[in-house]
């Protein structure tokens, strides 16, 4: 595979930390520009972040003297060096539009980790092992800016890639019908630690903003079509959610029950789980894993805590699938959720479209 150079817009933040993490030593990708708000650019990035590293392994040495971009101001020149950039700001949604618009329209290709752009009808919101064949909308994206290379894609909300990998291998044979799921979110899902969010300690927090709207929508997209150039959403399962704020570091668990039009048995389902593989693992992407979903047959796993970092955190991990009064079958679900569920979520999602020949 060619190698690409890459840019990080957003780069302080937590994302962008952690896409640091991951990049340090990409067969593919080389970091070649950091990017920030105007009151990180010109520092350089360990004085930027002096104070504000949340990740657990050490400020990666190659990225610590590289000085910092404006993402706006300095767009044309950050366009003009890279392939590609990855994107993670923390900003209103109006502004994240504008700007990575603009860097799409600057013929840079834009992943996006934001969610500004999720439910536009021509911008793919990829999880590589579900929907890879939504890459198609990128022609018909490009012809309405006008563009030759430049693209934005996105991958989906975190909260989303626990169960919607759980539920997609059994969509062709058995049709979820109906689930409600029960989301428990790490802080880092909303960039915190414990240090910054000390009213979790002892707590959880009822209510995350949009998260459950979010929830019940993004997968619809996910399962979509594409015609006539949108992609159109998926008009089941109906989904019920709810997200709640717990004190866990990393990891977003879902407790779901669900409805089929043709009910499975218990031994079908985990062995479609333990069986499926998604195109990351048919090509040998770098960050795919190797089983992509992890079926535990504990009564107590999986746990946030033992099971997060499953494949370097890009595996899905499930577990409990019992019979459900109500619905079909209950079981939990985990993923990381700054790893499967943002970062090494576009990470993967910009191999699969390197791969395909998106950025060529």
């Amino acid at each position: 595979m060619k190698q690409f150079s890459v840019g990080i817009i957003g780069a302080t933040g937590m994302v962008g930390q952690r896409l640091l993490t991951l990049l340090e030593n990409h067969p593919w990708f080389n970091v070649k520009i950091l990017a920030a708000s105007p009151s990180s650019a010109g520092k350089k990035y360990k004085d930027a972040t002096s104070g504000r590293w949340a990740m657990k392994t050490p400020l990666p040495e190659k990225f610590a003297e590289m000085v910092i971009l404006d993402a706006a101001a300095d767009k044309e020149k950050i366009a003009a060096e890279v392939d590609f950039v990855f994107c993670a700001v923390n900003m209103p949604k109006a502004e994240i539009k504008a700007l990575e618009e603009a860097y799409a329209k600057l013929e840079c290709p834009v992943m996006s980790n934001n969610s500004a752009f999720r439910m536009a009808d021509d911008v793919p919101m990829i999880i590589p092992e579900i929907n890879p064949e939504h890459a198609e909308i990128i022609a018909s994206q490009r012809a309405r800016l006008g563009t030759k290379r430049g693209f934005i894609a996105v991958k989906s909300n975190c909260s989303i890639q626990s169960y919607v990998p759980a539920f997609h291998p059994l969509m062709e044979e058995f049709e979820v019908t109906k689930a409600t799921v029960c989301t428990y979110q790490a802080i880092s899902g909303a960039g915190k630690t414990f240090e910054t969010m000390p009213e979790i300690v002892d707590n959880v927090i009822p209510f995350i903003g949009g998260e459950d709207e979010k929830s019940e929508i993004e997968p619809l997209k996910i399962w979509g079509k594409i015609s006539d150039g949108k992609i159109i959403p998926a008009v089941s399962p109906i989904i019920s959610a709810q997200c709640y704020r717990v004190p866990v570091t990393d990891g977003h668990m879902a407790a779901v029950s669900v409805s089929f039009k043709r009910k499975p048995t218990k031994e079908q389902m985990i062995k479609i789980w333990r069986e499926y593989e998604g195109e990351p693992q048919k090509l040998g992407l770098p960050s795919a894993p190797k089983h992509f979903l992890y079926y535990f047959d504990e009564d107590n796993r999986p746990q946030t805590k033992l099971d997060r970092d499953l494949e370097n955190g890009m595996a899905v991990s499930i577990g409990r699938l019992r019979e459900d009064s109500i619905f079909d079958y209950k079981f939990v679900c985990l993923s990381h959720n700054t790893l499967r569920g943002a970062a090494g979520g576009g990470v993967l999602m910009a191999e699969l479209l390197a791969a395909k020949g998106y950025f060529d």
